[in-house]
């Protein structure tokens, strides 16, 4: 059977349900206490690529599950009303469908970078090494 809506379709009806944040922005918005940087991408991007400092990792495949206070695999640090969780990937693809599911999941408190790490990069912003474990 034919794919009938492909996945550029889909980010594109994402982006327009969601809110959108210039990768610009996002460099300045990176120092409000009240945003917290979220790095959608597997770990073998972060390993290579690096990833924004102070941005916590959370996995596009975990995601939904780790939002859910119902979800065995809760993490609090992704549900904080008063924060504004601001998702990234690698081009915006990934959190523009990202942000449009926890959105459906009824979070309010959350966006994406345009452009992804790519533009977060072009507009100046800082990328670490990821920080090693233990």
């Amino acid at each position: 059977m034919p794919i009938t809506k492909g996945v550029k379709q889909l980010c594109d009806e994402a982006m327009a349900e969601i809110e959108n944040m210039p990768a610009a922005d996002a460099v300045q918005a990176q120092y409000d206490e009240g945003i917290q940087l979220v790095d959608i991408r597997d770990i073998r991007e972060l390993e290579r690529d690096g990833q924004v400092p102070g941005a916590i990792h959370a996995p596009r495949d975990m995601l939904e599950f780790w939002v859910d206070p119902d979800s065995p695999y809760y993490r609090s640090n992704l549900n904080d009303e008063s924060k504004q969780y601001l998702l990234y990937c690698a081009s915006a693809w990934r959190s523009a469908l990202a942000t449009d599911r926890l959105t459906e999941m009824g979070m309010e408190n959350v966006s994406h970078i345009e452009g992804g790490l790519t533009g977060w990069k072009a507009a100046g912003g800082s990328v670490q090494e990821r920080p090693k474990k233990g």
